[in-house]
């Protein structure tokens, strides 16, 4: 409209309204617009039923008394009712709380859970980090169970010592670990251990064992599976095997298994997170002459026929380097 007011001057504003088609009637209302009336700005008028000051105050004591502080408006509704008193509707307790207190929230006392520190550990070596588990083994009878104790190396994810018992005992535990620990020959200051926490982990017996010996232990949080990957990988192979039985006859039957399993676990099974290396070479160290013979070997295959490899020498899985839990990520 401004164009049109610029135009006008030059052409009068018959011609300059009739070029971009613009009603005459239009552009006068635009050039002298009418102001607009005052409107008293009046204030909105109290409900009928609305509660008076006093009626919410009230309310709003009684909702904060000792004896209704914890409760629910729905609670506090039905409480009063039954002593045949009535303030005010459920809507309106909840509504004084929030527009007027900003009260809404959970107001019953609940129990405060600690806050569980998530454990980051890193192995760089054999016999840093040790991780160890208990699972049931199905007995010959319905509801029987053995339970088998299993401490795993994460680094080289060697089974450095395992027992199948007729209980979960704290005892028993102890036993394993300390028998463990000396076959391996810890030393103070040299080893951590990780567990979920059973009752077992956190038993007292446990953890004056290990901090006689020197041995740092650290537990998963609460219901989280991830704080503790390595033991539950190892109980998943060892119970997806082919060979595993849906029950054990006795508990004879599951110490030999467990014998035979073991054995092949350590000394046979090519493991995927250490570079196809079996566990025992990584952890006492034959791996790096297994690496360079497979080297040699991928070497001869590359000379014979270098163009199935497309000109670039193949080279083995690496090695692994380091094994963590909960491995912190930098930003």
């Amino acid at each position: 409209m401004s164009a049109v007011s610029s135009l006008s001057q030059d052409v009068g504003k018959k011609s300059a309204c009739e070029a971009p088609a613009v009603p005459r009637a239009t552009f006068y209302r635009h050039m002298s617009p009418k102001p607009k009336p005052l409107v008293e700005e009046k204030p909105s008028p109290v409900p009928v039923l609305a509660l008076d000051n006093q009626e919410k105050r009230a309310v709003i004591d009684l909702l904060h008394s000792e004896r209704f502080q914890d409760k629910a408006p729905r609670q506090v509704y039905a409480a009063l009712l039954d002593e045949g008193l009535y303030h005010c509707s459920v809507r309106s307790m909840y509504r004084l709380l929030t527009q007027e207190h900003g009260d809404v929230k959970e107001r019953r006392r609940h129990v405060q859970r600690p806050h569980y520190t998530k454990p980051e550990l890193l192995a760089t070596a054999p016999n840093q980090v040790w991780s160890w588990d208990i699972t049931k083994l199905k007995g010959a009878m319905k509801w029987t169970y053995f339970y088998l104790y299993v401490i795993l190396d994460i680094f080289s994810r060697y089974v450095v010592g395992w027992m199948v018992a007729q209980r979960e005992q704290d005892g028993l535990a102890r036993r394993l670990i300390e028998e463990t620990c000396l076959k391996q020959g810890i030393k103070a200051g040299q080893l951590t251990v990780h567990a979920d926490r059973g009752p077992s982990m956190r038993s007292k017996t446990v953890a004056h064992l290990l901090s006689d010996m020197g041995v740092t232990k650290t537990h998963s949080r609460p219901h989280v599976s991830n704080d503790n990957p390595y033991s539950e990988a190892q109980f998943k192979t060892l119970k997806y095997c082919p060979q595993f039985p849906e029950r054990f006859g006795s508990i004879q039957d599951a110490r030999s298994f467990c014998q035979e399993f073991f054995t092949w676990y350590n000394k046979e099974h090519y493991h995927s997170g250490i570079g196809l290396m079996t566990p025992e070479s990584v952890h006492y160290c034959m791996a790096e002459g297994v690496f360079r013979q497979r080297s040699i070997v991928l070497a001869e295959a590359y000379e014979k026929h270098p163009k199935r490899f497309k000109g670039r020498i193949p080279k083995p899985p690496a090695l692994p380097e380091a094994a963590w839990i909960n491995k912190p990520i930098f930003d």
